[in-house]
């Protein structure tokens, strides 16, 4: 099928790059001309694993003329963000507005349009669908629409959509969702299909729930600390029972990410607007909030003045193997050391220029500086931090680093 990826983010690069390996021919689309001409050189805009890989070999292009890729292909994914409003909560629907919009003046034949940006049940039919309707000039059956909701590991994205757990497909009639199946049929995996605001909501429901299992670790790590034991084995044990499973157990700094801290707000303040307060969800983020400045208590014991003292950072990005920072927790933790008078040497393999954005200020270094510092604390779980040599060391490790166990004076947070 000839396809349209609207907004070459994370999810709209790794979901091209998945549907263009699975044969299709794909058009990215995107208002940053910066990242058209990027993906024009078939070079991918972000760090993701694999995207580059397959966009060499396909049949894709790159353009910032929406109209001219709705016009010309069969089936349109909307994969723009839907960040938190800046009073933290609700979620900003400013970019799937005007792409719905500008999808619908280009209407010209029969279309599907998917959304596969993450958006709270009710705001496809009650939002896209009445944009679409209103700035087509074609009547409502030239058009079709589902929600087909992203499962996307950043780091992993495209090994995910190639592989998913599960397909889901919101669809109003059998029509839509038929194209969706037809489109997916070389996937091995189990498809889902039901309206549209139980799809929606199968996405937040499942980031609300891993963010619960990792908040739920971080709980029992904290104790695991005060009494000895490595949170790591108490989870290994538990992991065996398939009704808990062996994912999301890694206790550590928190979680942070494009999406399960957002979706874990917005599922919030949707419970608040339907007059119930979620509480399991607030003590999820609550605690994780407050789970990265247990690094900084873990540091003052070894040094309870850090005003002048050099601290070393490994690791920016969120999680390992993406550039991604937003909601990183080290942000949380070098924003702490800021105020206690530290002076921050940081280091990450690929993130180290979108944090300059948000710290412009402290310095960006190569590791052997860092291993330098007064105290070094670990926040990502790079594969290559396991190799440097931490000996003579202080080491505040939030991510389970085994060489770093090699320190003078070695502090794991849950362990």
């Amino acid at each position: 099928m000839r396809i349209s990826i609207v907004g070459a983010g994370y999810v709209g690069c790794a979901t091209g790059a998945g549907l263009a390996k699975l044969g299709h021919e794909v058009t990215f689309v995107d208002s940053n001309k910066e990242k058209v001409d990027t993906l024009s050189e078939l070079k991918c805009p972000v760090y993701e694993k694999d995207v580059e890989a397959i966009l060499k070999s396909s049949r894709v292009r790159a353009t910032c003329d929406l109209e001219y890729a709705v016009r010309n292909t069969e089936v349109s994914f909307i994969c723009v963000a839907t960040n938190s409003t800046p009073s933290g909560g609700s979620i900003d629907l400013s970019q799937i507005k005007e792409v719905a919009e500008q999808i619908g003046k280009a209407l010209s034949n029969y279309h599907l349009v998917v959304v596969k940006s993450t958006v709270l049940p009710g705001t496809t039919e009650n939002v896209i669908v009445p944009l679409l309707e209103r700035h087509s000039k074609k009547v409502k059956s030239d058009f079709q629409i589902c929600v087909n909701p992203e499962f996307l590991r950043e780091g992993f994205a495209v090994e995910d959509f190639l592989h998913p757990y599960r397909v889901i497909i919101g669809e109003i009639d059998k029509k839509g969702g038929d194209i969706l199946v037809e489109l997916y049929k070389h996937l091995d995996s189990p498809i889902v299909r039901c309206d549209l605001r139980t799809a929606e909501l199968i996405k937040y429901a499942s980031n609300a729930f891993l963010a619960m299992k990792l908040s739920f670790m971080n709980e029992i790590g904290n104790m695991c600390k005060k009494l000895g034991i490595d949170v790591y084995e108490v989870a290994k044990g538990m992991g065996y029972d398939e009704r808990i499973g062996n994912k999301f157990l890694n206790a550590g700094i928190g979680f942070g990410g494009s999406c399960l801290p957002k979706d874990v707000r917005a599922l919030m303040v949707m419970g608040g607007e339907l007059g119930y307060k979620p509480r399991i969800l607030e003590e999820v983020l609550n605690l994780n909030e407050q789970q990265p400045l247990r690094m900084l208590e873990l540091l003052k014991k070894h040094i309870p003045n850090l005003n002048g003292k050099k601290i070393g950072i490994l690791g920016l990005a969120f999680k390992a193997d993406t550039d991604d920072v937003r909601e990183s927790r080290a942000i949380t933790i070098v924003d702490a050391l800021l105020r206690e008078g530290a002076v921050i040497r940081a280091y990450d393999p690929v993130a180290m220029r979108d944090f300059k954005r948000l710290f412009p200020d402290i310095k960006y270094t190569g590791p052997e500086e860092v291993l330098q510092c007064d105290a070094i604390l670990i926040l990502t779980d790079w594969h290559q931090f396991n190799s440097f040599n931490y000996k003579g060391k202080i080491v505040i490790d939030g991510k389970r680093i085994n060489k770093a166990r090699e320190s003078k004076i070695y502090e794991g947070i849950c362990w």
